[in-house]
This record gives structure tokens, sequence and C-alpha cells, in this order.
């Protein structure tokens, strides 16, 4: 194996086991550690989305903070046992913290879907959290309308001016995918009709969310449809398995992904992102490693192992700048924005799974 993988392995172990605090809370980036940038924004919140991406990755390596989480998850966010949906970002304690009270009900999938992975093989452990289970899933259902969410939500990218509107009758389809999953993997654990009939809903409103004029899958849907990529839509395969790498209208998506917003294999979140972390917002942003992680593992999925290892290596080999660290997003210019992001290194984990490399990892 390449020696620059293996050092980003044990890296990773580090700054993976760094984001776990002691009550069990897992967050976006530990500021408290010497290699934060001292010039990077404050990311020592815990977003549960990036935090079940990290509990899948630790599961490959063996790093034992998953339960931990979940018990932090269960008692600490606020009003989650009053609502039973989880918000944008919380601070350690459990209180809100930078974005506020924003809905974003992919969270709640995405956690349901890394429990199932921790527990897929020994669903009777998972009991342990059927309060947990029970919460988030029916928080999922109580929320849904049939057909969208009742609240206005939020997609992972926490834009708030792309609220989803009853007016409107739209859906992120990440969010849907995320959620859909999540319900019937939930399912699997404790057999809920309720949560596999939303789940049937979900994945109705995320086949009408395909364009058939312009063929690819539109990253909101409803009465106003949202037409720029997002490369979110890679979620549909990966990890929600909603569609395969090979599925046409898949591939539709990716070419219409890698025509807009792929530059020079670098990945970019969707059309007209301005969002760099730097304050200005005026330049424009980067390209985020994750999302080049994401598209390597789409890439072996569909059986490219070449162009899944063009877009890993296109990120190790521009991390010099970040002191060999996986920044949140890689810039053509003097910008650097924050570093070390853990949700970059666990994406770096699961791609160099699938990939074969962790296989050889004997560090």
């Amino acid at each position: 194996m390449h020696r620059k993988v293996e050092k980003l392995i044990r890296l990773s172990r580090k700054v993976i086991r760094h984001a776990s605090l002691e009550n069990g809370a897992i967050v976006a980036a530990n500021t408290d550690m010497p290699y934060y940038s001292r010039e990077a924004a404050n990311y020592r919140w815990i977003w549960p989305r990036d935090a079940a991406y990290i509990c899948v990755a630790a599961d490959i390596l063996k790093i034992p903070i998953q339960e931990p989480f979940f018990q932090w998850l269960y008692n600490r966010p606020q009003n989650f046992k009053k609502y039973k949906c989880l918000y944008a970002n919380y601070a350690t304690n459990g209180r809100f913290g930078s974005m506020g009270g924003a809905f974003q009900p992919d969270q709640a999938g995405t956690i349901l879907w890394a429990i199932h992975h921790h527990y897929k093989n020994n669903f009777k452990k998972a009991l342990k959290f059927k309060d947990l289970i029970e919460r988030l899933a029916d928080g999922v259902c109580s929320n849904w309308g049939g057909k969208f969410f009742i609240p206005n939500t939020v997609d992972l990218w926490e834009e708030n001016k792309r609220q989803t509107s009853t007016k409107i009758e739209n859906n992120h389809t990440y969010s849907l995918a995320a959620c859909a999953k999540g319900l019937l993997l939930a399912d699997e654990i404790i057999p809920t009709q309720i949560w596999r009939e939303t789940a049937t809903q979900m994945l109705f409103e995320i086949k009408e969310a395909y364009d058939q004029r312009n063929k690819y899958f539109l990253r909101n849907n409803g009465k106003i449809n949202d037409l720029n990529i997002d490369a979110s839509m890679m979620g549909l395969v990966w990890p929600f398995e909603i569609y395969s790498a090979n599925d046409p209208k898949i591939i539709n998506t990716i070419k219409r992904i890698e025509k807009k917003i792929v530059v020079n294999y670098g990945v970019h979140r969707f059309e007209f992102d301005y969002f760099d972390c730097e304050g200005s917002a005026q330049e424009g942003g980067g390209a985020w490693p994750l999302l080049n992680f994401w598209m390597s593992i789409y890439w072996g999925l569909k059986g490219d192992k070449e162009k899944s290892e063009k877009y890993y290596n296109w990120v190790l080999d521009r991390i010099g700048k970040f002191k060999n660290y996986l920044p949140e997003q890689i810039f053509s210019d003097f910008r650097v924005g924050v570093y070390p992001l853990v949700w970059s290194h666990a994406m770096f984990i699961i791609a160099s799974k699938y990939l074969g490399y962790l296989d050889k990892d004997k560090k």
C-alpha cells in the first residue's frame, strides 16, 4: 500500500478517536486538539449526520465509540425527547448549536442506518437502544404527511433559504432516501407496519423526483422543481441503496454531476455553491474531499476501480498544505478553511475499505 494511504489511515484513527468526547458526544471537529487549525471556524458541534458516518467508519476501524454516542443521542439533544426530531446541530451538552432549530429529517434516517450497521450481525444487541430506534423512526413518521413533510425541512447542506414548504409540496430527495432507508432498516430490527408504509410512500416520491425530460434526479421536487445539480444524489446509491450503481437513471445523474460540478476530478456540492467557511463567500466554494470519496465509492460499486482511484487520489495529492489532514474543502487558490473535518476522514476510511486498502493495513 502507498505510504501516503497508510499514514492517512493512522491519522484518521487518531482524528476519529479524538472526535468522541467523555460524555459520548461525537463532534464534527475537535478544536481542542493541537493539530486543529487556529484560523479555522469552530466546528466543535455535534451534527448527528456527521456522527453517523463517523460511527460507521469507526466500525470499520474497530474503534468502540458507537454505543456512548447512541446513549448521548438518546439523553442529550434539546427537545428530542419531546418532539422526536433532530435539528441542525448541538453543543456538547445537548443544547441547540450554531444552526438553531432547523429540522433536518435525514439525520434521523442516517442514525438508523448507523445503528443497523453497528448491530448488523446481531439485532438482539440493538434492542439495548430500542427506545432510541423507536423515537427516531416514530419521529420521522409523525412529521410525514403522506407526500411531504409537514414541518419545513432543510437538507444535509443546511441552506435555510432552501427549506421545503407544504405550499409547494416539495421534498429534498436526499432526505427522503435517508429516511426511507433508515425506516426499512429499523423495521428489520423492530418490525413495525407504519415504518414500512411510510418508507414505501417516500420511495414513491423519490421515483417522482427523476426528471424525465432532463434525465437526472432532482435534489428537490414538488410543484416547483429545483433543477440545480447536486452531488448528494450519490446517496441514492450509497449508503441508502435506493438504486443500484448501474441503474440507467443513476448513470444519467452521475453524468450530469460530473459535467456540471466536478472540476478536474474535484467534486463540488452543487451548482452556484458559494459557501467557503472563510467569511466572504464571494469566491465560491471548493471541492469537498468527502464527496470525492463518495464518488470513489460509487465508481467502485460500478466496477470501475481505475476511476474510483482517480477520485480518491485526487484528494491525497492535495492535502500537503493541510499538514496531511483532510479538510472540509480544497480550493484552487490561497484559501484553507476548516481542517481536519472528521466526516472527511470517515469517508476516506469507508472509501479505503471499498478499495480494499484497509485489508492491507496492519497498523
